[in-house]
């Protein structure tokens, strides 16, 4: 049986975006995005609590989100779930769970007749 790795998250970005090269070139830009949930306890009281997700761009993708989009930005994302461990300077192991996208769209809330209309215009990969 085939398996399925696909998430799909909305938020703002938290930082604006940090656009890198690798030592070949290939372009790789990151950003925290912030997803928040709210809900009222058992007692009544609202709750709300903030989510951090670190998402990471390659290529041509990196390079046209890094020029349009920025801190507080509301974009939708679409990509897979990765995980990767490293080693810090100083010999410890360390692990991160990211986001790699390979979708990414602007999201514009506009209000109508009491309801957010919510339109999308996708970040065009061809820079």
């Amino acid at each position: 049986m085939r398996s399925i790795n696909n998430v799909f998250l909305m938020g703002n970005l938290a930082a604006d975006i940090d656009l890198r090269h690798t030592k070949g070139g290939t372009a790789v830009a990151t950003f925290p995005l912030a997803t928040n949930r709210d809900w009222v306890d058992s007692e009544g009281e609202k709750k709300s609590q903030t989510d951090y997700h670190r998402i990471v761009l390659w290529q041509k993708l990196a390079e046209a989100c890094a020029k349009h989009i920025g801190k507080g930005s509301l974009v939708h994302v679409a990509g897979r779930l990765t995980n990767r461990s490293y080693e810090t300077e100083g010999g410890e192991k360390k692990y991160a769970t990211e986001v790699v996208a390979n979708q990414v769209d602007f999201v514009k809330v506009k209000k109508e007749k009491g309801t957010d209309k919510i339109e999308a215009e996708e970040v065009q990969a061809a820079a």
